[in-house]
């Protein structure tokens, strides 16, 4: 499994979130956080800002670079 994905499933885990409510409070769409879920893709900048600016953390920490 990929860092981002593991890291994003940790994320929404602690945070008490499906990926239909991360949809609605991010805007990003439920099928792209189902496709990086399931490492069949992986986001852009602009969603890798989005998520790190909901999730109060790094892009480096999203994407497995520090802890």
């Amino acid at each position: 499994m990929n860092e981002f994905a593991d890291r994003l499933k940790e994320l929404m885990q602690e945070n008490n979130l499906s990926q239909s409510k991360l949809s609605k409070e991010t805007g990003i769409s439920q099928s792209n956080i189902a496709r990086w879920l399931a490492c069949l893709h992986e986001p852009n900048m602009t969603n890798l800002i989005l998520l790190a600016r909901y999730f109060k953390c790094s892009i480096d920490f999203l994407v497995g670079l520090e802890n």
